[in-house]
Formats: structure tokens, sequence, C-alpha cells
């Protein structure tokens, strides 16, 4: 076994702490690479207190990571030593199902094996993820990164960017498009960035009228205060896409009303409570209401390549990892601008 150390929850009641643990021996298709910089993730925070359901403790969290190879299996044939590599939110699937042949490993039938708080394929132990300073993957999951990023802001675009990213490629969302991202977080930065990129018009929707200014430094051409009954009148109609990146509760029918006929609100953020949606909110201009998870691994790896070609990596701020707790906090807050990234060479 390999003798790993990390931060871990121990319960869902406890802050996280340091604690030691063991990764599996690498077998002839795994990559190891020590773990240099991690993304802090809401849905780390989600999955340590059972928000969504019940974890595995002691659970160590962590899918937004980035290091360097330092061994490889006997088959592995894409990977070398020394080579940098990244994985995100997944580390397995049963590769052989309908969804997993399309590279849709995200979607996998019997679903994907999750970088933490989940069991490795075999049911042997826990998955464990990248708030530690070594991890070991199936080379299938391993992703390339270039050497010439800034490998810290980068490692948020193994979630962040890939959610992200996925649906707005699926959608075809590009030049002539009118693209509103609401909520302008870790994930709605991200989306700025990606519509730009991709050559659409791009609104931000926010209650706060302070993130006007960041809006715009981002790239974005308009700003709409959604809590201002006038500026919501005068954009209602005018969306062909609204990418939904809130977790908090809000009302889905006042956002449905913005949308141009066949217009698509995608749904990227995890509200604690089911919405309540109006049959007329969708009938009246023949709309739709999607969601859309993170990419597969043939779309993550385009992912990177893009961004590596276009310079686009995260707003981040880095921290020591004894201050993931306070980080947390401030998350919760939304007092990050737009990710934490934790510093491993601090474990």
């Amino acid at each position: 076994m390999i003798q790993a150390k990390a931060y871990a929850a121990q319960t869902p009641e406890t802050d996280l702490a340091p604690w030691d643990f063991e990764r599996r021996e690498i077998g002839p298709h795994d990559v190891q690479f020590d773990i240099l910089y991690c993304g802090v993730c809401h849905s780390d925070l989600h999955q340590i207190k059972n928000d969504w359901f019940p974890g595995i403790f002691p659970m160590v969290p962590g899918h937004e990571i980035v290091g360097r190879i330092v061994a490889v299996g006997e088959h592995v044939k894409n990977f070398k030593v020394g080579q940098l590599a990244g994985t995100g939110c997944m580390v397995d699937s049963c590769q052989v199902c309908e969804n997993c042949k399309q590279d849709l490993e995200q979607y996998c039938l019997e679903g994907n094996t999750q970088t933490y708080n989940s069991m490795e394929r075999d049911g042997s132990r826990p998955t464990y993820g990248g708030y530690s300073n070594t991890i070991v993957v199936r080379e299938e999951f391993v992703l390339h990164i270039s050497e010439d990023v800034d490998l810290a802001a980068t490692a948020p675009l193994l979630c962040a960017g890939i959610t992200t990213y996925s649906p707005l490629r699926h959608w075809g969302v590009g030049k002539g498009h009118k693209l509103a991202v609401l909520g302008l977080g870790g994930l709605g930065h991200m989306a700025v960035k990606f519509g730009v990129a991709f050559g659409a018009e791009v609104t931000v929707l926010s209650t706060s009228p302070k993130k006007e200014e960041d809006a715009k430094k981002l790239g974005a051409h308009h700003f709409v205060v959604t809590s201002d009954p006038e500026q919501i009148k005068a954009a209602t109609g005018t969306f062909d896409f609204i990418l939904d990146t809130v977790s908090a509760p809000h009302d889905f029918n006042m956002y449905l009303s913005l949308l141009r006929t066949n217009g698509v609100h995608i749904c990227v953020g995890v509200p604690p409570e089911p919405a309540q949606i109006a049959a007329f909110s969708l009938l009246g201009g023949r709309k739709s209401l999607a969601g859309s998870g993170i990419g597969g691994i043939k779309e993550t790896q385009e992912m990177l390549d893009f961004c590596a070609e276009h310079n686009i990596v995260s707003d981040i701020e880095l921290i020591d990892i004894k201050d993931i707790t306070a980080s947390y906090d401030r998350m919760v807050k939304g007092d990050v601008r737009y990710r934490f990234v934790i510093d491993m060479a601090t474990l």
C-alpha cells in the first residue's frame, strides 16, 4: 500500500483535520501523481455535512486535482513520469455501457465512481479525494495538463470549468446567441468566460448590484439586477439560453419569462429543495428546462486544451490547508472571488 496524508472529516459534525491513510498499490493501468493544488468546491462542504446523502467517513474531499506524475503502471500508454496530470469528479466507470461508449462516463448507467465519498469499483475500499498529498487513478480517468498554464488556477477547471463548458457545448451556444449567466460565483464566472470565448452575447443576472463591475471585467456585455422589477421587465423575452449556476432557492418561473421562444434554461446549480414550475412558464413560448452535470473524460480534455489555447483559467485565492474551515465559512457567505485553491505544499 502507498502511505498518504490528508485532511479529512471524521464525521459530519467535525472540522477537517490531518489524517494518515493508505492508497492502493499502483496497478498495471494506474497513474500515481503527487498533488500540487486542489480546488475547493461547494459540493465538498455539502458532502461533508451529508446535505445530499449519507457520506462515507472518514472523508477526504477534493475533486479539482492537479499535480505531477511520480509512477505509472506497466501497461500505461499515454502518461509518463514527470508530466503534469489532473483528475476531476470521477475516477472510474463501467466503461462498457451505452453512455460510457459514447464518452459520457459521467452518466454511466451503472454509476460512475466518484473521486471521493464513493467506493472503488471492486468495492474494496472508499475513494479519497484531493485534499491529500498523492493519488492513484486509472489511466482512462487521468487528464493531461499543459506546462504553459497557471497550474493553481487550472485546478478548478476540473469541476467548475467542465460543469459550465459541457452544457454550453452541448446546446451549441455561440455567435448570434444571447446567453444569460445566472449567478456570479465559482461556476458563474467560468460560464461568463466560456460564453464570451464562444462568441455569445453574455449577460450576468444577479441579485447583487455590487457584482456588475466584476461581471464586466470578466467580459460580460450586460448586467441585470434581478431584484429590480424594471430591469427584469426590460429583459423579458430576450435570451436564447440561461445557464443557471445558483444553488439557493430561486423563482424559476420568473427566469423562464426572460427566455425567447424555444429558449432553454439549463440548471447546473443544485438548490436544496425541489422547484415549483408552472406549466404555463414552459408552454408560453415552447421553452425548455434542462439540467447538465460534468462532462466526460474526452470532453474534459477538450476543455483543458481549449483553455490552454485561449489562456482561460479560474480566478482564484490560494490558501493554506489549515485555513480550510475558515474558507468554507467564507464560501458560504460568497466571500471568494471566485474559487479557493489549496496549496498542497502546506499539508
